[in-house]
């Protein structure tokens, strides 16, 4: 079994977990929940095992390098770093849930890499060849994921917030956390993805001056970044300046998610400038 395999068995995974969940809401079956978080914890096993044997086949092929090197496998890392952050959330909050509003993101990005981006391993252009490269990319991802999950409950937030002047929750509802566990989920992953982000920005920096002799150059994805930093940035200090909780924190969160995610993919796949290798 080769590391594409194990990733196909990832992606049957993260679809078997999320379609779980979804009817753990329909069938309120605490047991449906147990087991598509036993799913998810199988799913998010091969999705390591995968990302190790893949950086043994680029050693065997006389690649000495993260498995960090493309598109394709950056994707496959981001969908591990929302297992990651999700399934220690749950062991933490025990809200089966969210799951259904998480797991679908990993699920959605794990498809893509396998149908539609180029799985090849390939030495590292020059610009990537250094360490910085891994403690940037495994920061920056580490942070986004907690920036999806933050997303996921936010949605539920806004949902939950139509109902809440009714007396009882009905239907999929029912199953949803209290409305001050969700934005709570949502405050903690932020603070855990923003100290992420920022050290990823600072090891990026440090990583342009080691390949192109400069600590900031305005590309576009430095440019994104910052404005990503600067989302979560007031984020934060309305939080804890102006007391901004519930409705407002969630469509804040939500911005900075798809503010996220354009940083990510859409500079690399739409703009031009130093890191357009990120889009390969």
């Amino acid at each position: 079994m080769n590391s594409v395999q194990l990733f196909n068995l990832t992606t049957i995974g993260y679809f078997a977990s999320m379609v779980l969940f979804l009817v753990y809401l329909i069938a309120r079956s605490p047991k449906l929940a147990l087991a598509a978080t036993a799913v998810a914890w199988a799913g998010f096993a091969a999705n390591t095992a995968g990302i190790a044997l893949r950086y043994f086949e680029a050693v065997d092929m006389g690649y000495n390098q993260a498995p960090l090197s493309n598109l394709y496998e950056s994707v496959v890392f981001f969908a591990w770093s929302i297992l990651l952050v999700y399934l220690l959330m749950d062991l933490k909050y025990k809200q089966r849930a969210v799951g259904a509003f998480v797991i679908p993101f990993a699920f959605i990005g794990m498809t893509w890499a396998q149908l539609g981006l180029d799985d090849a391993i390939a030495p590292l252009v020059p610009a990537l060849q250094s360490n910085w490269l891994t403690y940037h990319v495994i920061t920056c991802f580490l942070g986004y994921a907690g920036f999806a999950i933050a997303c996921g409950a936010s949605i539920m937030y806004l949902i939950l917030d139509t109902q809440k002047d009714k007396d009882n929750k009905h239907g999929i509802l029912a199953l949803f956390p209290d409305i001050r566990v969700l934005d709570d989920i949502n405050y903690k992953a932020i603070m855990f993805g923003f100290p992420m982000l920022t050290l990823g920005i600072i090891t990026g920096a440090a990583w342009a001056n080691y390949a192109w002799g400069t600590y900031w150059s305005w590309d576009p994805k430095e440019t994104w970044s910052l404005i990503v930093w600067f989302v979560y940035a007031a984020f934060l200090h309305a939080r804890f300046t102006r007391g901004w909780v519930g409705k407002r924190a969630a469509w804040l969160s939500i911005v900075g998610f798809a503010a996220t995610i354009f940083c990510y993919l859409g500079v690399n796949l739409v703009l031009s400038g130093l890191h357009s290798y990120g889009g390969a």
